[in-house]
């Protein structure tokens, strides 16, 4: 029991050391060095969990080595599609690579993702192990602030260099289409300062005109097409969201796995390179587009890929699979 509570109370220490971070104006590196402490902070208070729960928190071929972050939140939270688990993966991801690609415009990416991480530590630190943080600060001080405005596309790419622009903007893709297919709280919460334009002067706080041709006046724009705004989807937010589709519109999706004869019903990573290979989705301007970030190529997929899909699996919800797999040579 001594080793669970130094762990839980160097949990709440690091904790704590991110709030600061994060809330202090004059620190440039908050993103990272938050990401830092809750990582730490989340991985502390789930060691002592798997302890209280008798398991070990140490790997079997290196008994001298404790267990990574990642391999701690999926021994605790074993549902893959759990918001909280997506969030602290996301997260984690951020930590991995702050070194290379991080810039301040991250935070405001980020922000909604911190927020909802914060909740979701109180929450889980009273769950597993009975301990309020409001003895240790303020519960004013659980609220994040944020003051950096998103950057648009074009905005990223005219302040980045390539390899950077394209890499924050794939970040911020996936971050909105999985908040899009998540809608929970547990996976992010909205920081948001909004300006409302209103007819009414007596409640403006301050007042512009709008004209074409104006140096110093609002203009409304129309946006331009990017690929980064069509190609939103990251492979694994395309699964999620064609397997949302499937269970919404209770399609009876069902496929035979090979050396058995259950049928499984969920679409998942491998049905869904079946089907990029069958139809050469990759090399089709509707639905895929590569991005090339330095030497690492990505590829990112289109609205209208996840509907192509469905729309596939509609004709034949429980043979289309199998067709594929026979007519595409390597499946």
């Amino acid at each position: 029991m001594g080793l669970i509570k130094r762990l839980v109370d160097k949990s709440i220490e690091a904790f704590v050391m991110g709030l600061e971070v994060f809330n202090k104006p004059t620190i440039n590196y908050r993103t990272e060095g938050f990401s830092f402490f809750i990582c730490n902070a989340w991985e502390l208070m789930l060691k002592a969990e798997l302890l209280k729960r008798g398991r070990s928190i140490y790997y079997a071929d290196h008994p001298d080595r404790t267990l990574e972050l990642s391999k701690v939140v999926h021994l605790i939270y074993t549902d893959k599609r759990q918001p909280l688990r997506i969030n602290l993966e996301k997260i984690i991801d951020l930590r991995n690579t702050s070194t290379h690609f991080v810039t301040a415009d991250y935070e405001a990416i980020y922000a909604p993702l911190f927020q909802s991480c914060v909740v979701n530590y109180v929450n889980e630190l009273l769950r597993f192990h009975d301990r309020d943080v409001s003895n240790y600060l303020n519960r004013s001080s659980l609220t994040l602030t944020t003051n950096i405005r998103e950057l648009t596309n074009e905005e990223i790419k005219a302040k980045y260099p390539p390899a950077i622009a394209k890499k924050l903007i794939f970040t911020k893709n996936d971050i909105d289409v999985t908040r899009r297919i998540e809608n929970s709280n547990k996976f992010s919460i909205t920081i948001r300062h909004e300006l409302v334009i209103t007819k009414d002067s007596k409640k403006a706080n301050f007042t512009v005109k709008l004209a074409k041709d104006a140096e110093e006046n609002v203009r409304i724009v129309k946006k331009l097409t990017d690929p980064a705004d069509t190609y939103q989807y990251s492979f694994s937010n395309l699964v999620n969201d064609i397997d949302h589709r499937l269970k919404k519109n209770k399609i009876p999706f069902s496929y035979t796995t090979k050396g058995s004869d259950k049928r499984k019903e969920s679409f998942n990573s491998y049905v869904l390179n079946l089907f990029i290979k069958r139809f050469d989705m990759k090399n089709d301007k509707r639905y895929a587009y590569q991005h090339v970030i330095g030497k690492l190529k990505e590829f990112s997929y289109s609205q209208q890929a996840a509907e192509f899909v469905v729309d596939q699996i509609k004709q034949d919800p429980s043979g289309v699979v199998d067709k594929i797999k026979k007519i595409t040579p390597g499946t």
